[in-house]
Order: structure tokens, then sequence, then C-alpha cells
């Protein structure tokens, strides 16, 4: 995922916090906000220290960035997936089609919900 297409400032987290819609589903959770000042998806990761230690946080990130990578996901939007208890546990397979499905409910890929 290139530089453009992430969500690093802590500000940028706090607005999509702060104003942004939010659906969950299983292990994951999102935040999303419409930005007219980007030209794509923008996307933030937050995993909690409570999944486990820094390589099991880090593999969930990993997991995340490729599922996010792979959605097809469309819009001027900033997105924050949430990752929640049980997704220590799940599969790449699980990650991406419940990401897959959260993105879908919110309008932002092309199938309908």
């Amino acid at each position: 995922m290139q530089r453009h297409q992430r969500l690093r400032r802590r500000r940028d987290f706090a607005a999509v916090y702060r104003s942004g819609r939010a659906y969950a589903r299983g292990p994951l959770a999102l935040r999303i906000r419409p930005n007219p000042e980007t030209d794509g998806p923008r996307y933030g990761f937050a995993v909690s220290k409570r999944l486990g230690g820094a390589v099991t946080r880090n593999r969930i990130k990993r997991r995340l960035r490729e599922a996010a990578r792979h959605s097809g996901a469309a819009g001027q939007v900033d997105i924050v997936v949430i990752a929640r208890q049980g997704a220590q546990h799940a599969s790449y397979g699980e990650l991406n089609a419940v990401l897959s499905q959260l993105l879908r409910r919110a309008g932002l890929t092309g199938s309908p919900p």
C-alpha cells in the first residue's frame, strides 16, 4: 500500500473516529468518513495491545493491509479498520471476507449489500 493511500497522522485518525460512520462484524470494525480532498480511499489500521504482542499485532496489520489492497473500494473516503477480539485467531481468508462484507455494506464496492 502506497504512502498516499494510508492514514498516518493522529489528527486524521481522530477526525475519522469523531465524525465517521461505524460498521462492525465479527473480528473487524470500520469507521468511514468522506474526505473530498483525497483522490481515492485512504486506510488506517488500529490493533490494540489486548490482541497480543508486537508479532501478533503486526501479523494482523499485514493481513488487513493486503485485504484492503485487494478490496476494490472506491470513493473519496478515509477508512479506519479496527481489529477486534478474535482477529488474532482469524485467517487471512476470514479477515478478507469480513472486510469485503463491511465495505459492501458501507457502499464502497460495486457489489450490492
